[in-house]
């Protein structure tokens, strides 16, 4: 490992999130000295004279963006102005604030979410822009794309290096499993488990199944985040995942074998599937820092579900 971030101020805003913890534990792996994280009790990023108060505080050579206010397809569906206005907000002041700064590096963090609803499998970056989102969770993805319009609009105007990457969809131990706001994989596991303590003889799952899916570890996710901010200095958006898919019902009978539960998936139509297809082409982050994805599938859902099951709350 290099020494690239042994000196340098990191602010990692979402560090006290799930990703954020697997960012922090690879920049303490680096020799990070100064890693700082605002809390949200005491920056809320959504208002500019909190920014300001953050930055001023402390005085970041690099952020790391990946604060965002997000969810699963019903938190998409019941919350969309939040979801756009607060991660518009977020990212936009923090970005302005680090051009007003001169700052060394500004990080942001994007979504798969960005990507057009109909876009051909597998997704490179140049097809961003060749159509609208899924409309169930388009507020949040054009919200995030509108950073990567600022980023590459300031380095053309101001000379400000700003990166975009676009992570797929994480998993891993230490993801959110609140059934109201939760993604697939940890709602899935905890249907399962909850099933399997309460005897039921069947699990109901959002949609036909047949929309299909990539995931990433969340380690491996942090590690490509970190290699890109370490050697990655250019202006196109850049994938961050792991190039492969697999359906939800496939994702489903994966998930009810590995917890050991034995009843039925019965499927909801009547609820929506989001996005038809999701897959991403890796070949950018791997040709322009060397990133690719270690953590098998298999093996991160074991670690993943076996983490669920430790860290549970218990019922007396």
């Amino acid at each position: 490992m290099s020494d690239f971030f042994k000196d340098r101020r990191i602010v990692v805003t979402g560090g006290a999130g799930f990703l954020g913890s697997y960012i922090i534990e690879g920049l303490q792996e680096r020799g990070c000295k100064n890693i700082l994280v605002p809390k949200i009790e005491d920056y809320n990023l959504v208002n500019l004279p909190d920014v300001i108060r953050m930055y001023d505080d402390m005085k970041p050579d690099i952020v790391i963006h990946l604060a965002a206010v997000v969810g699963g397809i019903g938190a998409n569906r019941q919350h969309p102005g939040k979801f756009f206005y607060e991660n518009l907000m977020m990212g936009v002041q923090l970005i302005e604030q680090a051009r007003l700064r001169n700052l060394e590096k500004f990080v942001a963090i994007g979504t798969v979410c960005s990507y057009p609803k109909f876009t051909p499998v597998p997704f490179k970056e140049d097809d961003l822009w060749n159509g609208y989102p899924e409309e169930t969770n388009a507020p949040y993805g054009l919200a995030k794309k509108m950073l990567l319009v600022q980023s590459q609009s300031y380095r053309a105007e101001y000379g400000l290096n700003g990166i975009f990457l676009v992570p797929v969809n994480l998993y891993g131990p230490g993801d959110n499993f609140n059934p109201s706001s939760s993604h697939v994989i940890p709602a899935l596991i905890k249907k399962c488990v909850d099933a399997i303590d309460a005897g039921d003889d069947h699990i109901v799952c959002w949609g036909t199944g047949k929309a299909s899916r990539e995931f990433i570890y969340a380690d491996d996710a942090a590690e490509g985040i970190l290699l890109a901010t370490e050697r990655y200095n250019g202006p196109q958006p850049v994938n961050i995942g792991a190039g492969f898919e697999i359906t939800i019902k496939d994702l489903a009978e994966k998930i009810v074998k590995l917890t050991g539960f034995k009843g039925q998936i019965r499927w909801d139509s009547s609820k929506p599937d989001g996005q038809p297809r999701r897959r991403l082409d890796v070949s950018r982050a791997k040709q322009l820092f060397g990133f690719e994805a270690q953590v098998s599938f298999d093996e991160g859902l074991k670690r993943t579900i076996g983490w669920f099951l430790e860290n549970r709350p218990r019922t007396l």
